[in-house]
């Protein structure tokens, strides 16, 4: 049940190509385990932190302080749809919805719509026990045919799901009542808990809709701690707290996604209170330092920023053998502290936030000699003009950048500063819609802080639903088949191990850096998780919203 990944061409290119284009614009490509290793936020206080009592710069505050409800506004980019099964990472996501896992602080798996489950390893069969009485925003109940429902819906190929990968071994889905439902797979999947934090959709709106332009996915329902009560497109999505939760009504009355494309832009209505939480850039962050009545916190995150090439690109096909050039090229401690004021690790693989980081691989540390040497070896000479020709052709490429993502264009900008350094002709544009069949590189961004598995299975495989390079290596499948399908953790290690080998001696990135996610917030939010490891483009700080307050 593999997932089509053409890239070129028909209704299949088409939608995965609008997929990308939406996640773009609210941020880019997230199931955990016991595998995942944490690596442990700071929080630095700013001003007075958590003990400040409530400024005028906070709209939420000012309505509880007049005896109205509770409402916090976040500063949000935009959303084209809401729709977590066919896309990924959308914050807002775990706010509308349920899946049958969920991840806790520590990104460890914990019950969510399941309250329980079993594992038949002689059958390859996961038993879920469900939740009773939960119900639907609409007020219908919640069964176990809306969970079969979505998953079916993910693993269908005309639907053009990216997730399709995380259940591919899935052969068999068994109602067995309204409450417990199991699957049975081919092959086993350990990280198979993790996928199922997937949010459940209801099967008695959604059966006989097109899964990708269903209007249902603008006014989404769903069984989370929050409920849409609007949606001002292009301005601002507003959520009312869901009184009948299963977990129980959450503290905060209202939340709204204020639509803030622009980096800069939420600084500033951060600071005029326009905001009372936001992702800012390092170096809008730091302007907040020193001011009362904010908190600012630096997390951790999986997250890592890259060149992507397009191999499916004819002159990639020609230039391949220079990517260990442009990797060797790369000053990623220079582009850390320059755009990230330091806040972030230098990168040289998909799993540096995980218990299988390989550190033994070619780091392809900062060689500018190394990488002419290189390109000499392959048979590019210098021209005069100071780039390296092949066959009369000047070598050099483009990186193309996601719309309103000024730390991504400030690395991709760097990085191609660097490559011109060394005589490779590299530069930056920034399209109006991201073209993945035709462009010639891209700036990614990917990351999970859950099992090794997410975001390394089907980004890096062969035809997988991610894997937006085109990216082909037999060894490096076969190497995540076996570390997907072995529960002991000496051999996941050693697949693991093989895996990042063979991906750096064949690179498909060019990795730069892991970015910290920089949030700020009105110091009187209270219950926000410091120590949680954030996820692509930090998302996870909402993991635990329903038990947020706001103080005075």
């Amino acid at each position: 049940m593999e997932m089509d990944n053409t890239l070129t061409g028909g209704r299949s290119y088409k939608k995965k190509t609008e997929i990308r284009n939406e996640k773009e614009n609210f941020c880019d490509a997230d199931g955990s385990s016991n595998d995942a290793f944490q690596v442990h936020a700071s929080m630095a206080a700013c001003g007075n932190g958590a003990e400040e009592k409530e400024t005028e710069n906070s709209a939420g505050t000012e309505a509880q302080a007049a005896g109205g409800e509770s409402t916090l506004v976040y500063g949000s980019n935009d959303y084209t749809r809401i729709n977590p099964a066919m896309d990924e990472h959308g914050e807002i996501n775990i706010l509308i919805f349920s899946g049958l896992t969920s991840h806790d602080g520590e990104n460890q798996v914990a019950p969510g719509l399941a309250k329980s489950w079993d594992y038949d390893e002689d059958t390859l069969t996961y038993t879920f026990h469900l939740e009773e009485n939960v119900k639907w925003h609409d007020g219908e109940p919640f069964t176990a045919d809306d969970v079969k429902f979505t998953i079916e819906a993910i693993m269908d190929p005309d639907n053009g799901s990216e997730n399709a990968p995380n259940y591919e071994d899935v052969t068999t889905i068994d109602v067995i009542d309204d409450h417990t439902i199991s699957f049975t797979l081919s092959a086993p999947n350990v990280a198979f808990l993790d996928y199922m934090t997937m949010a459940i959709l209801p099967k008695h709106l959604l059966e006989g809709e097109d899964m990708q332009e269903s209007d249902f996915f603008r006014h989404p329902i769903g069984t989370g701690p929050y409920k849409l009560d609007s949606w001002d497109a292009g301005q601002a999505i507003t959520l009312v707290k869901n009184e009948d939760y299963f977990k129980g009504a959450p503290n905060i009355d209202k939340i709204i996604f204020k639509i803030v494309p622009d980096d800069n832009a939420k600084a500033i209505q951060m600071q005029s209170g326009e905001l009372d939480l936001a992702l800012l850039t390092p170096k809008d962050a730091k302007t907040f330092a020193d001011q009362d009545g904010y908190t600012c916190y630096d997390m951790k995150t999986s997250d890592y920023r890259g060149i992507l090439y397009n191999f499916n690109n004819d002159y990639w096909t020609a230039n391949k053998d220079i990517i260990p050039a442009i990797n060797y090229a790369i000053d990623r401690q220079a582009i850390i502290d320059a755009v990230l004021l330091g806040q972030g690790m230098t990168a040289y693989g998909p799993l540096q936030r995980n218990i299988y980081n390989n550190e033994n691989v070619e780091h392809y540390d900062y060689d500018p000699e190394k990488s002419k040497e290189i390109m000499e070896s392959v048979g590019c000479t210098m021209g005069e003009d100071g780039f390296y020709y092949r066959d009369g052709e000047k070598i050099g490429f483009v990186i193309s950048v996601g719309a309103g993502d000024q730390v991504r264009l400030d690395i991709a900008q760097a990085a191609a500063q660097q490559l011109k350094e060394v005589g490779i002709d590299c530069t930056v544009e920034v399209p109006t819609e991201v073209d993945w069949g035709g462009q010639m590189a891209y700036l990614i961004g990917w990351g999970s802080p859950f099992d090794a598995d997410d975001h390394t299975y089907k980004v890096f495989g062969t035809d997988k639903g991610a894997n937006y390079s085109s990216y082909s290596n037999a060894l490096v499948d076969q190497y995540l088949i076996e570390a997907r399908e072995s529960a002991d953790p000496e051999v996941r290690a050693e697949a693991y191990d093989k895996f990042q080998e063979e991906l750096a001696k064949d690179p498909a990135f060019t990795f730069i850096c892991y970015i910290d996610a920089n949030y700020v917030a009105n110091s009187s939010i209270q219950g926000i998780s410091a120590d949680t490891v954030m996820g692509h483009h930090g998302v996870g700080i909402f993991w635990n919203v329903a038990d947020w307050t706001i103080g005075n």
